[in-house]
Formats: C-alpha cells, sequence, structure tokens
C-alpha cells in the first residue's frame, strides 16, 4: 500500500510524501506521524483512530460523493429531492472555502465561522429531520447514517484558519500514482515500491512547489554526486524545493 501524507494548501513549504507500507493498518499511519501534534484531515477510515494526540478533520468532499451517488438518473424525480438537497448544501460550504481561499488564516478562520456557520446549522437540522424517514439501506439512507457518524470529524475544520474542508490535495497528489499502477500492475519487490515511493516524493512535492519535476530531478541527479558525506546535509538543504535559486533554475 501507498500512503502519501501532505502539508495544507497554505503552507509556506509544500510537501508531498509517498510512503510505502505492507498494510494498510492504522498502525503505519501512527507510526509515521508520531510525535506530531495537530490537525490531520482524512477520509472517515478508522485506521486513523490509531494516530494519537491529533483532531481529524473529516473530508465534504466524501461526504458530497454519498448524496451525489443517491441521485437517480432522473434529476427531477421525487426521489432526487433529499439527494440534491444533500449536494447543494455541500456545494454551499465549498463555495464558502473559495471566498475565503486568499485571506491570512485567522482572517479565514473568523470569515468561514460567519458565512458557514448558518449554511451548517440548516446542514444539520435537515439532516436529523430527514434521516429517519428514509430506508436505512437505501443510498440516501446510507447517505444520513455516514454524515451523521462523522459529524464531529467534519465540523472540526471550523477550528482553526489552517485547516481545509477536505483533503483534496492528497486525493490529488496519489491520483498520477494510481492511474500509472494500472500500466505497471505492480513493483517488482518492496525494496522497488519504496524506491517509487522516493521518487513520487520528489515529483509530487516539486509540482506543490511550482517546479518543473523534470528539471528539478536532472538537478538532483547532476549535483547531488558531487557532494562527500560531510557536506551532504547542508547541500541537501540548498536544494530544497522553496530555495530561491533551485526556483529559479527548476520553475515551469
Amino acid at each position: 500500500y501507498m500512503w502519501v501524507y501532505t502539508t495544507s494548501r497554505h503552507s509556506e513549504r509544500p510537501i508531498r510524501v509517498f510512503d510505502y507500507r505492507t498494510g494498510r493498518a492504522g498502525a503505519h499511519a501512527s507510526e509515521f506521524l508520531s510525535g506530531f501534534r495537530g490537525y490531520l484531515h482524512t477520509d472517515a477510515y478508522s485506521g486513523y483512530e490509531k494516530v494519537k494526540d491529533v483532531t481529524r478533520c473529516l473530508c465534504w468532499s466524501h461526504n458530497r460523493r454519498y448524496f451525489h451517488d443517491a441521485l437517480p438518473k432522473d434529476l427531477k424525480s421525487a426521489e432526487a429531492t433529499l439527494p440534491r438537497r444533500g449536494v447543494r448544501f455541500c456545494n454551499d460550504l465549498f463555495k464558502i472555502e473559495e471566498l475565503c481561499r486568499d485571506l491570512p488564516p485567522e482572517e479565514r478562520e473568523i470569515k468561514r465561522l460567519e458565512l458557514a456557520s448558518p449554511v451548517l446549522e440548516a446542514y444539520w437540522a435537515w439532516v436529523e429531520k430527514n434521516a429517519d424517514k428514509v430506508l436505512p439501506k437505501s443510498k440516501i439512507g446510507k447517505a444520513f447514517q455516514y454524515t451523521l457518524n462523522q459529524k464531529e470529524g467534519l465540523m472540526n475544520y471550523l477550528k482553526d484558519g489552517h485547516c481545509e474542508i477536505s483533503n483534496n490535495i492528497a486525493e490529488n497528489s496519489i491520483r498520477p500514482f494510481t492511474v500509472g499502477r494500472r500500466n505497471w500492475l505492480f513493483s517488482g519487490s518492496p525494496k522497488g515500491a519504496s524506491a517509487s515511493a522516493i521518487v513520487y516524493s520528489l515529483v509530487e512535492t516539486a509540482k506543490a512547489n511550482g517546479l518543473n519535476p523534470y528539471k528539478y530531478l536532472n538537478l538532483l541527479l547532476e549535483i547531488l554526486p558531487r557532494f562527500s558525506v560531510e557536506e551532504r546535509s547542508e547541500g541537501i538543504e540548498q536544494l530544497l524545493p522553496w530555495n530561491p535559486q533551485v526556483k529559479k533554475e527548476c520553475s515551469t
């Protein structure tokens, strides 16, 4: 399994780290994130509960998907009313995020609370009013059950302006890997998978920092072999993707 960890969208030094593990157990995330304190943006996978000392912010894109998947083919039918309303609530929250996108974190937190709180209050009232009116095993029933089960995690993004409404950054970062996997099928060995993780970490971090990945990898392969063991630590600092000289040489 390939795990991916990212900094938030507002980080001054965007990082994308791919970590190959032999399974999907939450212990892998717990080990990787040992010592981390803060907000952790994830989907609702229960394995993340093993990560201690974090506040989980669950993904509204996943929440929206449940309502979207409940939409019937005939969007004008009565069966479409509830799922369509659920999608609309989620869309309204994402529109608010766009309005707050470029604000400093402190201002974003205040503005988000001002604009999103009324929408969320109406959303939860609507959910509680209608959840018992549908069949539990129907798609809309599962959508209601999911959102009720994850309410606390879905609301946590309001606690800090650095938080995101979704974990789309991680989803988008791992997409090239999932697409490529269909072509190469599997890695030849765990070492090969770990090597792939390193390359993907470099490429996706370069992209996140506005660099041309080919230029950046070329720069690393050209300069890294020149460093002695003693020079390596300082030399690597100079080659990180947010270094001004690296940005100048490798920008897209």
